[in-house]
């Protein structure tokens, strides 16, 4: 409910952002102004001066006492006048001794009030344009209140620097949050990432009511954008591949990075129009995986389905800039509710495994207080001490180092190869007293620094304590092989002795089960264990990927 409020707010305010520049544009001036008699005359034909020339008329005026200001917007520097009147420069002209000092794309004049009365006036520019003569762009002329001519582009930046800054504190804190996790997931870097790039764009796109930009640099601060645009609409369906496990994403980032790259030839040059193309093939992109999305039934992908083509509307009935800053600020609004459902999901899971850990831990004290473990060895240290006290002692030593290790143990998800070892060696001194056989342990190329799951290796040799007949001569041998490649590292235990004959079909028994559940604890999903029998007896091996 709160989400949905929280939505609902943002929207609203984004919405009245548009009013507000829609009601500041609003001028109490009604003009017209007559391009049929402009004159561009640009004297010599390698010259780069050039003289503009049009009328404006005034029709009426609902505030006599309020300032005229003239918006221009053309390249070039150029001296403006209002019915012969200069009224302002823009820039410097270019003159035989002197270079041209080139103005901005956009300008703005106050008309003195003694020469802003009802009817027809002329404005005439003169001036040259060194740069960008290939352009060929028009001259635009426009009559407004001076004061809104000023106040209008502020009331929008301040709703615009509002969501700059938010984009800004959201990249920051997922940069922070990927460095500082011990799980590297790109779906938080590539967020981070957008929010930076979208931070970047509403600067770059705004920059230009902070800072003068000579005429001649018009076209870079397009590239850029143009650029970012790009870079965006890559970026935000491959997270959406992400979070939504989207099966063919590589097929999918040809296919879009193609499309991307095809506007850009095609429509190069024309910057608005490549960037809202941009956007129109990110967003179709986004659309298909979230649908996909939705029909798996994957969470939040109908939301983001509906996020998104809430923002085709938006973009289709509102002015192109702002119709793609609230699409795009809908389209985060999504990419942040689905970092809330994976959080939540990330948070359930680590109480399971809080809850899992507990109970293995009671599982690996079960192992060794069992009454059936008990009682036997109780039974057969009784008859140990009746028969030889010497080494009915040393039984019972071992015994007491068993139970100490485990307990050393039992609190801790990880212990060196070395605690496992021997435990190990203590279980099998106790269990060649208690079934009188002889029980060996051979260990090679083993690495001191390595750590392991507690009692892994203890479960396996007790199950091939209780799988192995006892030989005729000699002793049944547990050998543990250590080896390390550059993707993984293995353990390999090989029991040599002869296996009794199962019984019944094989079925996953409780101690490799326990198995499965440490090694999942520790390591996720990176390692496999295999067990099986050989020619000389039946090997286990553990393989854990980096």
């Amino acid at each position: 409910m709160y989400k949905s409020y929280f939505f609902n707010v943002l929207l609203l305010l984004l919405f009245t952002s548009c009013n507000y520049y829609k009601e500041y544009v609003t001028t109490d001036v009604t003009y017209e102004v007559d391009y049929d008699h402009q004159q561009m005359d640009w004297g010599k034909p390698d010259s780069s001066s050039f003289k503009f020339q049009t009328d404006v008329e005034i029709q009426k005026r609902n505030n006599t006492s309020e300032s005229l200001g003239l918006q221009i917007n053309a390249f070039g520097a150029f001296d403006v006048y209002w019915d012969g009147v200069l009224v302002g420069r823009n820039g410097q002209m270019a003159k035989s001794s002197r270079a041209e000092v080139p103005g901005t794309e956009t300008s703005y004049y106050q008309i003195p009030k003694k020469l802003s009365n009802l009817g027809k006036h002329t404005v005439i520019l003169i001036g040259s344009q060194v740069y960008n003569r290939e352009a060929e762009r028009g001259i635009d002329v426009k009559l407004k209140n001076y004061l809104q001519l000023h106040r209008s582009p502020l009331v929008v930046v301040s709703f615009m620097n509002l969501m700059a800054g938010a984009f800004l504190i959201a990249g920051i804190y997922y940069f922070f949050l990927y460095i500082n996790s011990t799980r590297k997931e790109l779906a938080v870097l590539l967020f981070g990432i957008i929010c930076l790039l979208f931070f970047c764009l509403l600067i770059i796109e705004y920059v230009k009511y902070y800072l003068e930009i000579p005429y001649d640099q018009f076209y870079t601060r397009l590239k850029i954008i143009g650029w970012l645009t790009f870079a965006i609409s890559m970026l935000v369906p491959w997270y959406f591949m992400l979070q939504f496990e989207f099966k063919r994403k590589k097929l999918f980032l040809i296919l879009l990075f193609i499309s991307l790259l095809a506007v850009y030839i095609g429509y190069y040059g024309h910057y608005d129009i490549s960037a809202a193309y941009f956007t129109i093939t990110a967003r179709f992109f986004s659309i298909i995986i979230a649908i996909d999305a939705a029909i798996r039934k994957t969470k939040g992908g109908l939301i983001v389905a509906a996020g998104l083509l809430a923002g085709v509307v938006v973009n289709y009935f509102m002015f192109y800039d702002f119709g793609l800053f609230i699409a795009f600020t809908i389209l985060v609004l999504c990419m942040l509710y689905l970092h809330t459902i994976r959080a939540k999901a990330m948070e359930e899971a680590h109480n399971a495994s809080l809850l899992l850990s507990s109970r293995l831990q009671l599982e690996l004290i079960k192992k060794n207080i069992q009454p059936h473990f008990l009682r036997n060895t109780l039974t057969s240290l009784i008859d140990w001490i009746e028969e030889s006290p010497k080494e009915g002692v040393v039984f019972i030593r071992a015994l007491a180092e068993e139970f100490d290790i485990m307990n050393d143990i039992a609190e801790d998800t990880l212990i060196t190869i070395r605690q496992e070892i021997d435990l190990c060696r203590r279980h099998l001194e106790v269990m060649s007293f208690r079934k009188e056989i002889c029980y060996e342990w051979q260990e090679e190329e083993i690495d001191e620094k390595e750590t392991i799951p507690p009692a892994i290796f203890h479960t396996i040799i007790e199950n091939g304590i209780t799988h192995s007949l006892p030989p005729e001569q000699g002793c049944i041998v547990f050998c543990l092989k250590f080896t390390r490649e550059k993707q993984f590292k293995q353990y390999t235990l090989l029991t040599f002795a002869k296996n009794r004959k199962a019984k019944k079909e094989k079925r996953i028994g409780t101690g490799f089960k326990y198995i499965e559940a440490r090694l999942t604890e520790s390591y996720g999903t990176n390692w496999s264990f295999d067990s099986h029998s050989v020619e000389k007896g039946w090997e286990t091996i553990i393989k854990i990927f980096d």
